[in-house]
């Protein structure tokens, strides 16, 4: 592979396939791009606007397409370029070296399936980070065994909100909520070093 050559990667939200392709440096900036699905039913982007360009990604999590500026310099130089859906937080395109990008692709493709496999098994939740999530949650029910949760409303009762890549405390009188960020290691340390926990309702009078 030459060194003006970039590697281009996304799923397919219609047919779920990874799709990886080449570009030379000279194909990117010359005029805009479009990297089609070999099922045709989506597209990836590239519009050029001089010296930055506008790339449009279909995103198989959330169905909508997400369209992100970069500089031509960051497009052609980056060893990898990521563009990540804002909902889900996991990646939906990645541009860089051939190396970079199949890694990154890898992972990425692991981490569909593990998706696909909950919604198979109507697991709940769909995690940005399984591990960590599930350290998360079994972090929480040590501290609710030493009845370390409870609201400023003076209830102990409350309930377990699982989401994608966080856990809302709900209490169960007031309604009031706390979000317990689950995504990254750093997130389950700040939890460990909790040994109470408490949900910002409304006092007791």
């Amino acid at each position: 592979m030459g060194e003006t050559d970039r590697t281009i990667g996304y799923i397919c939200p219609v047919c779920g396939k990874a799709v990886v392709v080449k570009r030379t440096a000279f194909q990117l900036t010359a005029a805009s791009s479009t990297l089609p699905c070999p099922c045709g039913k989506s597209e990836l982007t590239i519009d050029q606007m001089g010296e930055r360009c506008e790339i449009t990604v279909p995103c198989l999590f959330c169905a909508k397409d997400h369209v992100a500026a970069c500089s031509n310099d960051a497009l052609l130089h980056q060893r990898l370029l990521a563009l990540s859906c804002t909902a889900s937080g996991l990646g939906c395109c990645y541009i860089g070296e051939e190396d970079a990008v199949f890694q990154a692709m890898e992972e990425l493709e692991a981490a569909v399936d593990k998706l696909r496999m909950d919604d198979a098994m109507e697991t709940r939740g769909v995690f940005l980070d399984e591990v960590v999530m599930g350290e998360v949650l079994s972090e929480l029910k040590e501290i609710a065994g030493r009845k370390g949760i409870r609201c400023g409303c003076g209830s102990t009762d409350y309930g377990i909100k699982v989401g994608y890549s966080a856990v809302d405390l709900v209490c169960a009188r007031c309604g009031a909520a706390l979000r317990l960020p689950a995504a990254t290691p750093d997130d389950l340390d700040r939890l460990c070093a909790q040994y109470t926990l408490t949900i910002p309702g409304k006092k007791e009078n």
